[in-house]
């Protein structure tokens, strides 16, 4: 049975995370070149577990979340919207294992996520990266999102991007 929730782009599965993707998440999580440059860094199993249960909360209360990204059936990341914990809005996060990168996965995987997001009527969606991180603001800019703010963090420059939909 397939979720209604799931997406398939060009070459790619979305899947809202459940715990059946929990092994999967707590690999991805614990990888310093897949989960390093999130916010919070790499995760420990409890930390991973009391993610995934936040997420299915999240996905329960707002329609939207995190999903599991497939390529040809093989799990490669994970991207979709959470409640940022720093209080500002809902977020966009993606994060693929490195030996996944350069294909244009992260690109087309937060794309489909964030359009969903709009679709499911949240019309506006934040993303946050180090200044430093080219990569991540590659792909912000590429899905169409625009720079809208800065701030430090831990003696960083972080950018904020954000992506409006009216209603």
């Amino acid at each position: 049975m397939t979720d209604a929730r799931t997406l398939n782009t060009g070459r790619l599965t979305l899947r809202p995370v459940s715990w059946r993707d929990m092994e999967d998440m707590v690999r991805l999580k614990a990888d310093g070149g897949a989960f390093g440059q999130m916010l919070g860094g790499v995760c420990t199993r409890q930390q991973a577990e009391k993610e995934m249960a936040d997420d299915i909360a999240f996905w329960a209360c707002h329609r939207v979340g995190i999903f599991t990204i497939h390529e040809q059936g093989r799990f490669v990341g994970m991207t979709g919207i959470h409640d940022r914990p720093d209080g500002r809005g809902f977020g966009l996060r993606f994060a693929l294992y490195p030996w996944a990168s350069g294909r244009g996965i992260a690109r087309e995987a937060a794309n489909a996520a964030l359009s969903f997001t709009h679709n499911a009527g949240i019309r506006r969606v934040i993303a946050v990266a180090k200044e430093s991180n080219l990569a991540s603001r590659s792909i912000l800019k590429g899905i169409g999102m625009q720079e809208c703010e800065r701030f430090m963090r831990e003696g960083q420059t972080m950018l904020v991007y954000e992506s409006k939909r009216q209603p």
